[in-house]
């Protein structure tokens, strides 16, 4: 009993002394920002307010579904985008698209305002009443939840899983039925909770042990967001927003959206200037480059002279030698003027969460970063960590890549918690308002405002501290995304139908090709890598069920080692087919591979870094 008042009383104190520092950051925020013009936030945000006909238009055009709604007409030979993405829905998801969709309609109609397309137009053969049937791949979707999810399909829906695909289960579960459970759902089961959901806890319930996330197991190999192209993120996008949506709903989570902010941002210099902007600049001194020079340079400083300096981040510089700093990181920057030896740990911190208050859009972007917020009010951390899985799918390239060196730094000064004595409470309490900045943004200080600030306080420090902890977990794609990405690939190229006198003639040119190459068909199972980086170009390999692409790229290794000892890494890629470009993972097994994806090629290279 004394243990466990003691254990009480310490994580009281820890707790309030965590806030403090949360407080301490506003404060700081606050003061810097009273030098600044004063805007009229209420009018502000009566301007950026979006009616429900505007929110359903913008999150249609979001998931890539901007025909319905514009009624542009599909291309004429195969599917267009939005034809293809629909066609790869499940159940949930399709109802939900149906439904806001329908709600954009009736809607527009209520203003008297013409409807491009009627829902029955979209779903011509499906009744009001009961599930859609116009997606024939839904019966064949790998399970996309977690076991304990909340429930998002229909009691009818059967098992759905792809022939000779692996489980896809998220990758944070747990072993929570055993193997010869059947995949059911409960079809009336309340939309927060299943019957074996953990108890979950409450935002200042104390802090539970670490949960058992771990990576997800795969035989085609763990797959992390730079391995895919920027096209197959483009449309992972797409799903992870329906897919994201319909989690929110069925949680009961209330999502909402508004006109992007309007900011002034500079085309020069270093603050104030958008990611996209500092990376042209960037790129034309080192190609390739995804984080911008300055602010991995402000974070390789911290490094070298603070992590373990007792309250890096916490402790602030001088205001006015910070200010005098970042007015010479603007004028000297990018000409090579500027002195890095005059920037202490200090100095270095309060540039780095300036640099990130200053961005004219948020690192989170003013799109999602709604649905951050959103994430606060979920009970469940296991949950929590599911709707950040997505919402790192969701942010463009360089807010994505800028954010993941943030966190892989947080790390960093966590690991040195016994030297520096910040722990991850205490990182994340000092992050949390440089990040989800709209809270403070503006001088008026009423006491709704400091009542609404004091809630979001402890759930954005939450997340924060969810995101340093499983950034590996965060930055891997889940398979049942992937599998979406390769259907609607798949889609989209599929061609129309054939009038039946060209498909005879197709047909006896295959049958006269196999015969010509009966030799090489007999051998199945073998693949041809090109490796245009070597002596030998090309080499087949036979794949057994055992051949992974690390064994692939050691045989290369060995075959031009004697010949270039200063080779650059490289990898195996699975190219075209139903995938943009795949960089496979060491441990990918090629014959699983081979049987999802049949038609795509084997290139060796390097991966691009930067």
């Amino acid at each position: 009993m004394l243990d466990s008042s003691r254990s009480s009383l310490k994580h009281a104190s820890s707790q309030r002394y965590s806030m403090e520092e949360y407080w301490r950051e506003v404060r700081s925020i606050e003061e810097e920002e009273e030098e600044e013009e004063e805007e009229e936030e209420e009018e502000e945000e009566k301007r950026n307010s979006m009616d429900e006909a505007e929110q359903e238009e913008a999150w249609l055009t979001s998931v890539g579904l901007a025909t319905l709604v514009k009624g542009a007409e599909p291309e004429s030979s195969g599917e267009g985008p939005a034809e293809a993405l629909l066609s790869t829905l499940t159940r949930s998801q399709a109802a939900l698209v149906k439904r806001r969709l329908n709600n954009y309609t009736q809607t527009l109609r209520k203003r008297s305002k013409h409807a491009v397309m009627h829902i029955r137009d979209i779903f011509i053969n499906t009744p009001e009443d009961e599930p859609s049937d116009i997606f024939p791949l839904a019966s064949t979707d790998p399970p996309t939840r977690m076991p304990n999810d909340p429930p998002t399909r229909t009691s009818n829906d059967p098992p759905t899983r792809m022939p000779n695909a692996p489980p896809t289960r998220m990758p944070n579960d747990p072993p929570t039925r055993t193997s010869n459970d059947p995949p059911t759902r409960m079809p009336n089961a309340p939309p927060t909770r299943m019957p074996n959901d953990p108890p979950t806890r409450m935002s200042n319930d104390p802090p539970t042990r670490k949960s058992n996330f771990q990576l997800p197991g795969s035989a085609q190999g763990v797959t992390c967001i730079q391995d895919l192209s920027s096209d197959d993120m483009q449309t992972m996008g797409y799903i992870s927003l329906i897919e994201l949506t319909t989690f929110y709903d069925a949680l009961g989570v209330e999502l909402k959206r508004s006109r992007p902010a309007h900011s002034r941002a500079r085309d020069s210099g270093i603050f104030g200037v958008p990611l996209t902007t500092l990376l042209e600049h960037d790129q034309k001194k080192c190609p390739g480059s995804k984080v911008p020079l300055v602010f991995r340079k402000l974070l390789s400083r911290l490094e070298q002279t603070g992590l373990q300096t007792e309250g890096i981040l916490r402790v602030p510089g001088s205001a006015s030698r910070v200010k005098h700093l970042r007015q010479e990181l603007d004028s000297w920057f990018y000409p090579g003027g500027f002195d890095w030896e005059q920037v202490n740990h200090n100095d270095a911190a309060g540039l780095l969460k300036m640099f990130i208050r200053d961005l004219p859009h948020p690192l989170l972007t003013n799109q999602h970063l709604p649905a951050f917020t959103a994430a606060q009010g979920i009970s469940s951390s296991r949950h929590q960590v599911q709707a950040l899985h997505l919402l790192i799918m969701l942010l463009p390239e360089p807010n994505r890549d800028t954010l993941k060196a943030l966190l892989e730094f947080l790390r960093k000064v966590v690991s040195f918690e016994q030297q520096n004595r910040m722990s991850l409470g205490n990182v994340s309490m000092v992050v949390a308002p440089n990040l989800f900045t709209t809270c403070h943004r503006g001088n008026k200080d009423t006491a709704a405002r400091r009542w609404e600030a004091m809630e979001g306080a402890a759930g954005a420090a939450q997340l924060v501290r969810l995101m340093i902890t499983h950034q590996d977990l965060l930055w891997t794609v889940p398979c049942f995304l992937l599998s979406h990405v390769r259907k609607m690939n798949e889609a989209s190229s599929r061609k129309p139908p054939f009038s039946e006198k060209t498909s005879r003639r197709l047909l006896r040119w295959k049958n006269d090709r196999k015969h010509r190459n009966e030799i090489t068909d007999l051998r199945e199972g073998v693949i041809r890598v090109q490796a245009p980086r070597h002596t030998k170009v090309s080499m087949a390999i036979q794949l057994s069920s055992e051949t992974k692409a690390k064994d692939v790229t050691a045989h290369f290794d060995y075959e031009s080692c004697c010949t270039d000892q200063g080779r650059q890494k490289e990898y195996l890629f699975e190219v075209g087919g139903n995938i943009g470009e795949r960089c496979l993972d060491p441990e990918a097994r090629l014959l699983e591979v081979h049987s999802v994806n049949p038609q795509c090629e084997w290139v060796l290279k390097p991966r691009a870094t930067c």
